[in-house]
């Protein structure tokens, strides 16, 4: 008999939102920040330590960031299976009616769904509570670590791209070549990790492509700007 592998994208929940925003955001704003600069007449010099602190600065930022989000929301999950642990000892019986009502509202019929309830809450009462009361699933388990190394690598790949651009991208133009190359770099990001998630390529690449020439565009004035002033 032949088995049948099912390929679910749910797995990669975790890993990939943390890496496809932490590679977005090491591409754009490293370029916004490289075409601010540029827009200001500073020299090679002065545009390629503003980009290695960028990079420097925005991998520790993004990894920190990832890592107490996710391990909040870790600590809020845990604090929910204690709560539902100690009503599990304490109303076995009620937290087995509250379990078989979820799956009679699922469709299975009262009968059923009272013994469904039954032998999972014989077989591992809190994991079926967490899975089919709170929603929880091993799948999307909150990793803070994970993803604060995923989130903090894929920025500082992302934020590479335009800081090597701005070292071969000749003065006067660097802010047209800065900006060109990463706009394509976020579009070809885009639509891979769209793909990658199970949604259109297309909608991947032209939400971000937008969003990184409106970011970078303000950045380019806001740079000519205080340049003129200074």
């Amino acid at each position: 008999m032949r088995h049948h592998r099912e390929h679910h994208l749910s797995g990669r929940s975790g890993w990939l939102r943390a890496a496809v925003l932490g590679a977005n955001d090491g591409i754009l704003s490293t370029a916004g920040l490289l075409v601010g600069v540029a827009s200001a007449a500073a020299t090679p010099e002065q545009l390629w330590i503003a980009g290695v602190a960028a990079v420097a600065a925005g991998a520790l930022s993004m990894a920190a960031g990832e890592y107490v989000s996710v391990s909040s929301q870790a600590d809020a999950e845990k604090a929910d299976l204690e709560v539902e642990e100690r009503e599990l000892v304490e109303n076995a019986d009620h937290e087995r009616d509250e379990l078989a009502g979820i799956y009679v509202k699922r469709g299975l019929e009262p009968a059923l769904a009272r013994e469904v309830a039954k032998q999972l809450t014989r077989h591992d009462a809190l994991q079926a509570h967490a899975r089919d009361e709170l929603g929880f699933t091993p799948n999307a388990r909150p990793r803070p670590l994970q993803a604060a190394m995923a989130s903090a690598s894929a920025f500082t790949a992302g934020a590479l791209l335009p800081l090597l651009v701005s070292l071969v991208a000749p003065a006067r133009s660097a802010v047209i070549v800065i900006s060109s190359v990463s706009l394509l770099s976020l579009a070809i990001f885009g639509a891979l990790a769209a793909r990658a998630g199970g949604a259109p390529a297309s909608r991947g690449a032209l939400r971000v492509v937008f969003w990184g020439a409106f970011a970078m565009g303000v950045s380019a004035l806001l740079g000519t700007l205080v340049g003129a002033a200074v």
